[in-house]
This record gives structure tokens, C-alpha cells and sequence, in this order.
């Protein structure tokens, strides 16, 4: 018997050696930019399904692009939600506030005065279009790159800065890292670090909207790389067997921190095309095409109201900036992949897209940035009158022990009598006051 596994050996000598494959991205630093393998569907060719229809016939849709918005900067097709100019603008606007917002909060991590923040460059649309087309009212578990759907609700630029510093001012009294936000005026669920938590969370929140007869969906969304969480998977099952009004949004844009998208599976099939093992209905639609997300989102926002079923969205975009502030994407990607990337920028295309309707010009545009750009400064000496980090001014030190329990516990009143009486020692000369 000790023979046996030189014996097998021998027998299966003729046998193919076993491969592992491991996923690569096409560039890395320093070399050219090829995006051929990325499909560019032809605006306006897909079709629109009734809202109501069998998830089977949204099979198509998986795998192709919806897009609205084409090279001639005018919308096409059945996908054109045909929004009046006034509304296009308004999205405008809050697609500059997004960015100018982001800008100065970079600007402020750099120079010290919070920890941490991220970025949604090139990712607007899929969060501020996303959000227009959904009720005011309706619930949505966001990940850590929606700011876009805070400002479209119109959420307090100076309340989201003092979030950000963990200020005095900060209504979650420093317990969340900046960026994380939650407002229930806003029906903003809190962001959770823990990738795909919100997903199971916004299916539960929507099956107790349906159970109480309410009229109320929920939407949700969660990076490409997040989708290989068993979260994400739980809340695709839970969503189809129940029937829950809900709107799993996946935004693919193309990297999860340094790892690419294959490694979450896109080298085999569309991020969308998941949607067809779980029985749900499933879209892939150009992220950087601000009309074509405000139309699959609409489309799945009637569809579940009308109680027809849950909706898998790919958003297919581009990170153009790093993950965080934490992050170098020069040490993983070749620094040209931003200008090269096919579907261009979503801020360009709709304000090329107004110009086009000849209800736009640049210097309204430039406008419109530079008005963005002071509101968000005005807004930050606002929150900088809290504090910011390392300067002192931050919640009381008695709250660590409050919002937990209605009454306090014997326990953790020793805690926080002791823990008290050694921060006064420690920071009054060695005596207790």
C-alpha cells in the first residue's frame, strides 16, 4: 500500500497537467490602452420590454448595452425617457455640485483636516440619474460612492462636511468613518463598511414595504467586486422567492481597489446575466449615459411598484480616480485608461446633450461650476466652524456610552465613571478634578 501513490502517478502520467487560471486585466502601468473587447452598443437599437414582463424576456438586455444618448449628442430609441430641458438641467446641477463637492472634501483630506475620503468621478449618473427617477420617499441602501443621491435628495452640504470631519456637529456623533452617512429625513439608509451588507438589508426593508401594503420600494447598490459576497447572492434569492419591490443596482466600473473586474467573474458573462440564474429581471446599461440610467431605473422602479418583480441593473462605467484617498491606481492601471475609456464622461455627454437641444452653452456651464464650486466652499467654512480632525472639537466624551441602551446598565455605568476619572487624571496634571 505504501507503493500506491507512485503507482497511481505512473498510471496517469499521460494524463493533461491541471491549469489554474487567474484573471488579468489587459493593461497594466506603462502599457497601451486597448479597450476593443469592450462592446459599444449602438444607441438607441435595444428594445423596451413591457414593465410587466416575464424576467425571461429581459434575457437580451443582459448581455447588450441600453443606451439613449449617441455620438451625435441626441437621444434615440425606446429608451429615451424624454425628460424636459428643465429637469435635464437640474440633473446638470447636481452632477457639478457632485463633483465640486468631491474636489474640495479630496482637497480637505489632503491637507488634514479628516482621515478619509472617495470619490465618484465618472461615476455620477449612476448614482444622481438613478436617484430622480425614483420617489423622493423611496428607501435606498447605498454603498460608499452615492453622494450623488444625498444631493439630488437636497441633503445639507454642511451636514454631510461635518459627517466627513467627525466634528462636533456630526449628527452620528463620530461613530461612522467619514463618507458614511445616513439620514432617515432622506430615507438614506446607513452605509455599511462591510462590502454587500446593504443588499439583504434593502430586499428585508422591501418585503416588509409589501407585507404592510405600503406603497414604498427599496433600491440598493453595491460594486462589481462586492457581487462575490454570499450577501449579494442571499439577496438574490430572497428578492426572486418573495417577490420583493426592490432594485439591485451593480455598478461596474471595471475595479474592486486594485483587482479588476474578472475576478469577480466578468471575464465569463455580464454582471447582469446573474440576474437570470435567480429568475429576476436583468438590464446592462451604459453608467456614463445619464438618460439611459434615469430610463432602466424608472423601468424597474415601475415594474416593482406595480408588484411584476425585483430588477438587476449593471451599470456599466469607469472609475476614474483612485478607490479612496488611500489608494495609487497608477501602481495597478495604465494612467491613459481614463481618456481612452469608450463611453466618455456622463457630465460632458449630458451637457453636450443640452447643447445639442439648444438649451445650453458653455458659458452657462462654467456658470453653473463655478456657482457649484462656492456653494460647496461657503458649506465648508460652515463645518469648519465645528472642527475638524485632530483640533479638538468633537462629540463629548460622555456619548461613546450613549444611543445603545434606553437605560444605561450597572456595568457600563462603572465603565464610564472609570473611564471618565482616568481621562480627567490623564489630562489634568495626573489629579482628578
Amino acid at each position: 500500500m505504501a507503493d500506491r501513490p507512485d503507482a497511481d502517478r505512473e498510471a496517469g502520467a499521460n494524463k493533461p497537467a491541471l491549469r489554474l487560471h487567474v484573471p488579468e486585466p489587459k493593461s497594466r502601468p506603462g502599457d497601451t490602452v486597448d479597450f476593443s473587447h469592450v462592446p459599444v452598443s449602438q444607441p438607441g437599437k435595444q428594445p423596451r420590454p413591457d414593465e410587466a414582463c416575464d424576467a425571461r424576456e429581459t434575457e437580451g438586455l443582459c448581455h447588450d448595452l441600453i443606451r439613449v444618448l449617441g455620438d451625435d449628442d441626441r437621444a434615440h430609441g425606446p429608451w429615451d425617457p424624454k425628460l424636459d430641458p428643465d429637469t435635464l438641467r437640474t440633473m446638470l446641477g447636481h452632477f457639478a455640485l457632485v463633483r465640486a463637492f468631491d474636489e474640495r472634501m479630496f482637497r480637505g483630506q489632503r491637507q488634514g483636516k479628516t482621515s478619509f475620503y472617495m470619490k465618484c468621478t465618472g461615476e455620477e449618473a449612476t448614482s444622481v440619474s438613478a436617484a430622480m427617477a425614483l420617489a423622493s420617499d423611496d428607501m435606498v441602501f447605498p454603498s460608499y460612492r452615492q453622494q450623488g443621491v444625498l444631493i439630488a435628495r437636497g441633503y445639507d452640504l454642511v451636514e454631510m462636511i461635518n459627517q466627513i470631519y467627525s466634528n462636533k456637529g456630526d449628527k452620528l456623533k463620530g461613530r461612522q468613518l467619514p463618507i458614511m452617512y445616513s439620514s432617515r429625513e432622506h430615507s438614506f439608509f446607513s452605509i455599511s463598511g462591510n462590502l454587500a451588507t446593504q443588499t439583504p438589508q434593502a430586499v428585508g426593508w422591501a418585503m416588509a414595504s409589501a407585507i404592510k401594503g405600503d406603497s414604498r420600494i427599496a433600491a440598493t447598490w453595491v460594486g462589481e467586486g462586492s457581487t462575490a459576497e454570499g450577501d449579494f447572492h442571499s439577496a438574490c434569492t430572497f428578492a426572486t422567492v418573495y417577490n420583493a419591490p426592490v432594485i439591485l443596482n451593480v455598478i461596474n466600473n471595471q475595479w474592486a481597489i486594485s483587482s479588476f473586474s474578472g475576478f469577480a467573474g466578468s471575464e465569463r458573462t455580464t454582471f447582469a446575466a446573474r440576474a437570470l440564474g435567480y429568475g429576476l429581471a436583468g438590464l446592462r446599461v451604459d453608467g456614463n449615459d445619464a438618460l439611459a440610467v434615469y430610463a432602466a431605473q424608472r423601468w424597474a422602479a415601475n415594474r416593482a411598484r406595480a408588484n411584476a418583480g425585483p430588477t438587476l441593473i449593471e451599470y456599466f462605467t469607469y472609475r476614474a480616480e483612485g478607490h479612496s484617498t488611500s489608494d495609487d491606481p497608477t501602481g495597478y492601471r495604465s494612467a491613459q485608461e481614463r481618456e481612452e475609456w469608450p463611453l466618455g464622461d456622463p457630465v460632458m455627454r449630458l451637457k453636450n446633450h443640452l447643447i445639442a437641444l439648444g438649451e445650453w452653452d458653455e458659458d452657462r456651464q462654467t456658470e453653473m461650476d463655478r456657482e457649484a464650486a462656492e456653494r460647496v466652499k461657503a458649506a465648508t467654512k460652515e463645518a469648519e466652524k465645528n472642527g475638524i480632525l485632530g483640533h479638538g472639537m468633537h462629540q463629548p466624551f460622555r456619548t461613546m456610552f450613549e444611543d445603545v441602551f434606553e437605560e444605561l446598565p450597572w456595568n457600563l455605568k462603572e465603565q464610564a465613571e472609570q473611564a471618565t476619572r482616568e481621562r480627567l487624571i490623564k489630562f489634568n496634571g495626573g489629579r482628578p478634578k
